[in-house]
């Protein structure tokens, strides 16, 4: 099909409820109270020339090329600018508006090279568009020389800046201002000496605090701003609309094609989670999908230290398929078990656990899902009784208090984080949100241009529970809870034995302060900001969760959204922001030992007989294992083969030397991924997967959205995950045949109530559904207990602080929090493969000022971080971003392997690992410990693959 972008209907969409009729080039047009004529004309398809309007930005009415003309109206006013009347007649082409466009457009073209032919947007140019639809074919003035002496600016990895080609149409600034809100460009001089700067008149892209997000690329009407991909491969010839495979916003993009070759990812401007956002790693980093180190053959070996053998997939099924036929016949169905994974879709997180429970005949299955937002689906559940966020993205459009706690959403979540930061800057003409953070570390959003934080508590990593107690101390005892609330939807009963609790002088603010390190005066402002600021809302990440009471914590938040009316509308709410793209999902679709798809506990025997029917085998009722589980049981000899598709335990799980301990002590390890990964190093068969540009499926993201996964070109390893999964069950004995996704898509909507009206059709259709979608809910649900809670009554229960088991001390006197960086993903297996390991190559280890000076430490020194599990060397990165006697770093890179340090404490709900809470060490190194350089041996040899001419020799 022929390429198309996207529909620009010049200026943003009104949403007032009023109509206006209007006439425009005598045809009748009834659009919103506010619309801009342009944008009424072309609801009709009357295109107004445009160059510096576009629907993702405020009207600006800087080029004059959008002239109009309007009966009984002096003048040509710009129609961007100008908003529809009732009866107003608007005439868009006459001779005058002509003659007056041409000029304006040949002032334009004087000064821009005319070298369309060599151009890398031909074809692909608004500049080139207009000119031609302004009917110009001549310029009378001579071309003006004042950008053509520029240099390109080429210092980012993925655009070019080539401010020859510039028009000074702003649409770049007013991109990084209003829709990405880092406010990175300027324009500097006036009238033909006008030009773009990204800050000071030395810096540029890569070393300005542009974060690449695309928004200025999106918007840049000629070839100024243009990705390198686009001048190398060429204008794109078709697209395909799927979802990003990174993080739990779950950003809609249209893949734009030449033949099959991937030309460069746009956002859908009709995505509703991004709404045509994005961030440098949905829009710029997806070349790992054909990076050189990508596995795309089947390979196995008899025992770890022996060479990889690439071999057919008919031989490596049937080889994986008899080590697991053959342990299960010696050592029982429980010495078997499988790991689903976050990065792939709902369909092939069913199979796997499927696979798990029909076909190796147990209940241990477990994901990386647990292992950072279990607490959610348990504390929810508990208070809500569901396990999920409460609300819409858009929701936060009408919060007028926003409160932070444990994530870091401009690096974690930069698109919702965008969205988020624009609500706090009140650009919408409203009065900005007010805005509490609680976190360790001075993230982004407590201060940064144009945003500051109105509370920051400071709160030592594992105190979470603490601090929110003190807040609801203050809210019970000041009188600020909103009693009607309660006493129409909540457990009055359980009400009342919460609060007092939380009334107990032992948890005033000013008593726990030595526990928290924040200042009561400060937390007393916070609580009473957030319970008598307007519609307020929360939202969480990894902070809140991962640690050993990180499901205590969890339901203090529900606690605290209950006892202050925050729930059911609009505006408010519980939101956990979940780390990877397909969290949610994996949750969803029974990813857990103990439950099955829909959160159902496996020992209801009603539920459990659904599914027995459903595959014709008998379930096993107990519980199965969870990941530490399973390597316990394997180090004691119980638990010998694991599938595990698309994660990498060994570099994202806690204490790494245990699971390397776990993982060679089993006799069959499968992993079904893009790379050999960390976890691949023990492994017995590897079983290459597919990119999410490869396969048909859906994500569900962190506003339980769930979304299309369209594919757009042929897997490089021949199948689709679930292909993959489906032919290792077939191997098995099983007899599996599903032809397509929208097939395990149907049988998990007829097993799962969430899901019943879920279908590829609707979501084909609609774009996307919010569940649950069911015969309640026929059309999804963006607001959840909008008039009562699933559960009944939400019900309240006592978090008593309970300090975690890991103590400072002497030997260990710092605490080591972790966390994730914009530019990086996870564990790193994706954009470690491209060029966003220009921004950040290594991990480092952020330390205060005050501890640095007393270890004698600098920045970029190399730096030993020791704990009781372990020891790891990094650089050292002094700021104080962290408070003294807090340390902090990320776990993107496999040389660092932080979690080395980290210990086996967990959530003492649902074993999710206390990754934020690690006492430790720090001092002076000269280079990687012993540890480091015996791991990357045994990596280095574990990753041989033996030469396929010798095998055929021999």
């Amino acid at each position: 099909m022929t390429y198309q972008p996207q529909a620009d209907f010049g200026t943003p969409e009104s949403r007032s409820t009023e109509q206006v009729t209007l006439t425009i080039d005598g045809r009748p047009v009834t659009v919103p109270a506010g619309t801009s004529v342009m944008r009424a004309a072309a609801e009709i398809e009357c295109s107004i020339p445009k160059l510096c309007a576009t629907d993702s930005l405020e009207s600006f009415g800087s080029c004059r090329l959008c002239l109009v003309e309007i009966d009984g109206r002096r003048g040509t006013p710009a129609s961007c600018t100008t908003p529809v009347e009732p009866g107003m007649v608007v005439h868009t082409q006459t001779p005058h508006l002509q003659k007056l466009r041409k000029g304006v457009m040949e002032l334009y073209i004087s000064d821009h090279p005319l070298d369309c032919l060599t151009c890398a947007a031909n074809g692909d140019c608004e500049l080139q568009d207009q000119a031609g639809a302004v009917g110009l074919r001549e310029v009378r003035y001579p071309v003006e020389a004042t950008h053509l002496g520029q240099a390109k600016d080429q210092s980012n990895p993925y655009f070019d800046f080539d401010p020859s080609k510039c028009i000074a149409c702003s649409r770049c600034i007013r991109a990084c201002d209003e829709v990405q809100g880092t406010l990175a460009l300027t324009m500097q001089g006036r009238g033909f000496d006008s030009k773009i700067s990204a800050g000071l008149a030395s810096d540029n892209f890569l070393g300005s605090e542009c974060v690449s997000c695309g928004a200025c690329v999106q918007a840049c009407p000629t070839a100024t701003l243009v990705e390198r991909s686009v001048a190398e491969i060429g204008t794109p010839d078709r697209a395909v609309v799927t979802t990003c495979a990174y993080c739990g916003v779950g950003c809609t993009f249209r893949a734009e094609m030449r033949g099959e070759q991937l030309v460069r990812m746009v956002p859908w401007k009709d995505g509703k989670a991004n709404h045509g956002h994005s961030c440098v790693k949905g829009r710029f980093a997806w070349g790992y999908a054909q990076h050189a180190e990508r596995i795309t053959e089947p390979m196995i070996r008899d025992s770890i230290d022996q060479p990889w053998r690439v071999v057919s997939w008919d031989e490596a099924l049937g080889f994986a398929a008899t080590k697991l036929n053959a342990i299960k016949a010696r050592y029982g169905a429980t010495a078997l078990g499988g790991i689903t994974s976050s990065r792939c879709t709902n369909e092939e997180t069913f199979l796997v656990q499927k696979l798990v429970r029909a076909g190796f005949g147990s209940n241990n299955v477990d994901t990386c899902a647990r292992v950072c937002h279990s607490p959610t689906g348990y504390g929810l559940n508990k208070t809500f009784g569901t396990s999920a966020g409460t609300q819409d993205f858009d929701s936060v459009d009408e919060s007028d208090v926003i409160l932070v706690i444990g994530a870091n959403p401009t690096d974690a979540h930069p698109v919702f984080g965008s969205h988020m930061k624009r609500r706090l800057r009140g650009i919408d003409g409203r009065p900005p949100a007010k805005l509490i953070v609680i976190d360790p570390r001075r993230i982004d959003l407590v201060r940064s241009p144009h945003i500051e934080a109105d509370h920051h508590l400071a709160l030592r990593p594992g105190t979470n529970v603490a601090v929110l107690t003190a807040m609801a101390h203050v809210i019970v005892t000041e009188g600020l809870a909103d009693e009607a609330f309660i006493r129409e939807r909540c457990d009055w009963d359980e009400y009342q034995h919460w609060a007092e609790f939380v009334s107990l002088p032992t948890n005033s603010p000013e008593h726990l302060a030595a526990v928290t390190q924040v200042p009561a005066e400060t937390l007393r402002a916070a609580a009473r900001l957030y319970a008598t600021g307007g519609n307020a809302a929360i939202y969480y990440g990894l902070g809140v969760t991962e640690h050993s009471q990180g499901s205590s914590t969890v339901i203090a938040i529900a606690n605290l959204a209950m006892a202050t009316g925050n729930i059911g509308r609009r505006g408010v709410g519980v939101n956990p922001l979940r780390g990877q793209n397909n969290v949610q999902g994996s949750c969803d679709m029974g990813s857990f030992p103990h439950e099955l798809s829909g959160y159902r506990h496996i020992s209801n025997a009603s539920v459990r007989a659904l599914f027995e029917q459903d595959w014709g085998v008998e379930l096993p009722p107990e519980p199965g294992l969870r990941i530490p589980n399973m390597l316990d049981a394997a180090v004691e000899g119980t638990f010998r083969g694991l599938y595990v598709q698309g994660e990498d335990i060994l570099q994202s799980d806690p204490n790494i030397q245990h699971v390397a301990a776990g993982l060679a002590a089993m006799d069959c390890v499968i992993v079904h991924d893009l790379f050999l990964n960390e976890t691949a190093n023990y492994a017995h068969v590897f079983l290459p997967g597919s990119s999410f540009l490869e396969k048909d499926g859906t994500f569900t993201n962190a506003e339980r959205r769930i979304q299309l996964v369209r594919k757009v070109m042929t897997p490089l390893n021949g199948m689709a995950d679930w292909e993959v999964t489906q032919a290792l069950a077939n191997a098995m004995g099983l007899g599996w045949s599903y032809a397509h996704p929208s097939e395990i898509m149907d049988e998990i909507a007829r097993l799962t109530p969430t899901f019943a009206g879920v279908s590829f059709d609707r979501l084909d259709k609609e774009g996307s559904l919010q569940w649950p979608v069911n015969e309640a809910h026929p059309d999804g649900s963006p607001i959840m207990h909008v008039d009562g809670f699933v559960r009944g009554k939400g019900r309240f229960v006592v978090t008593d602080y309970i300090p975690t088991e890991e103590k400072t001390g002497p030997r260990f006197p710092l605490l080591l929090t972790t966390g994730r960086i914009l530019s990086q993903y996870n564990v790193g297996a994706q954009t470690r493969r491209t060029e966003n390991s220009l921004w950040h190559g290594e991990d480092q280890l952020e330390i205060h000022p005050v501890d640095a000076e007393d270890r004698g430490i600098r920045t970029g020194d190399w730096v030993k971080l020791s704990s009781r599990a372990g020891e790891t060397t990094l650089r050292a990165l002094v700021t104080d971003r962290v408070a003294p006697g807090v340390v902090y770093t990320t776990f993107h890179h496999p040389d660092t392997q932080a979690n080395v340090v980290t210990t086996d404490y967990s959530d003492w709900a649902t074993n999710c690992p206390e990754y934020k809470v690690t006492a430790v060490q720090v001092g002076a190194s000269n280079g990687p410990t012993d540890w480091q350089r015996d791991y990357d041996e045994q990596a280095r040899r574990s990753r041989r693959i033996a030469p396929v001419e010798a095998e055929a020799a021999e």
